[in-house]
């Protein structure tokens, strides 16, 4: 039985505190946020109390989730690592390079474990695609393709803080093409822009709403992406994967905001994904389980720092790419 903190109050710090509260091994969540009033409101929703901060949950709680603004990510993962107790981070560790390899470094002397959060590794879909390429179902992977587009260009505080296009959104992408092929990112080229009205909000924070972009994978195959912060549609995420004995996509069901021009096909019956929480929902809570897991030693770490570093280096290589108007080796960064 434990208890967690959870630092961070936020649509999705509130929903990780509500699927620990469920959790069957959780006797007690703790809730933290810059904002004492919304941490008491969560606090109140899940049945858990309220810390002034993080320093002061610290001898009340055996492992800490952390979905704060990226700029705290590094001191809240000080805090737990000099405590001793396991750590969950939402992506990414941080937002540069050299400070992700020192909280990194500092997880790995607590000898503490840090899982890190990217939740379409636990969705149905993108791990029996995993399992499918395991087992050399596809044959030769040719081609992956990575779509994310997000339903509308989120508010500019977040923009501000969010490290961008590539290191906020499209690293989950560049994660779940690692996590479902076993393959590494070799090679990035991407282009972007943020030259559209819908994108002032981006553009102010130079930053971009639009991407697209190829990778050179470490086993032979080629892939793409492509994303938009502004899909009025509605929230689509999906993967295509394509090799010598066949191909499925990821992600395509009875809600995905896409619907055929073709007279034959019948439209998507159900109604469009609204966000990521409703899309990710069922993998956030196997995700926090998979945590709980981990703290109580009954599983190794689904996410361990070391891969969310590579995602986090591809976001680096797409961002070079887009600035110098070329391809980007991986082996740049190392």
């Amino acid at each position: 039985m434990v208890r967690i903190g959870v630092v961070g109050a936020g649509r999705l710090g509130s929903f990780h505190a509500q699927t620990l509260a469920d959790h069957t091994a959780v006797t007690e969540v703790v809730v933290t946020d810059p904002l004492l009033e919304r941490a008491e409101a969560v606090a109140a929703d899940v049945g858990g109390s309220v810390a002034r901060d993080a320093q002061s949950m610290l001898g009340s709680i055996d492992a800490m989730v952390v979905a704060a603004a990226t700029n705290v990510h590094a001191e809240m993962m000080r805090l737990a690592a000099d405590a001793g107790i396991p750590i969950f981070c939402e992506k990414p560790i941080t937002l540069d390079l050299e400070s992700t390899d020192e909280a990194i470094a500092l997880v790995q002397t607590a000898d503490v474990p840090l899982q890190v959060g990217f939740q379409r590794r636990f969705d149905a879909g993108y791990r029996a695609a995993r399992d499918m390429a395991r087992a050399r179902e596809f044959g030769e992977i040719y081609l992956v393709h990575a779509t994310s587009l997000d339903p509308a260009p989120s508010p500019e505080p977040f923009v501000r803080t969010s490290g961008g296009l590539y290191r906020d959104f499209l690293i989950h992408d560049f994660d779940a093409i690692r996590f479902v092929t076993g393959q590494e990112i070799e090679e990035v080229f991407a282009v972007g822009t943020a030259g559209f009205a819908a994108f002032d909000v981006y553009a102010r924070n130079d930053d971009e709403g639009i991407a697209v972009g190829t990778l050179r994978l470490s086993g032979g195959a080629q892939a793409s992406f492509a994303a938009t912060r502004h899909n009025p549609n509605g929230y689509d995420v999906r993967m295509e994967i394509h090799g010598s004995s066949g191909g499925i996509a990821v992600g395509w069901d009875d809600r995905m905001p896409l619907a055929p021009i073709s007279m034959e096909a019948p439209r998507p019956p159900g109604p469009p994904y609204r966000d990521f929480l409703d899309r990710f929902a069922p993998a956030y809570r196997a995700e926090m389980s998979a945590f709980i897991d981990l703290v109580l030693g009954r599983a190794p770490n689904p996410c361990p720092p070391e891969d969310a570093r590579a995602a986090f280096v591809a976001a680096l290589a797409a961002e070079r790419s887009v600035a110098e108007g070329r391809p980007v080796l991986i082996s740049e960064f190392e």
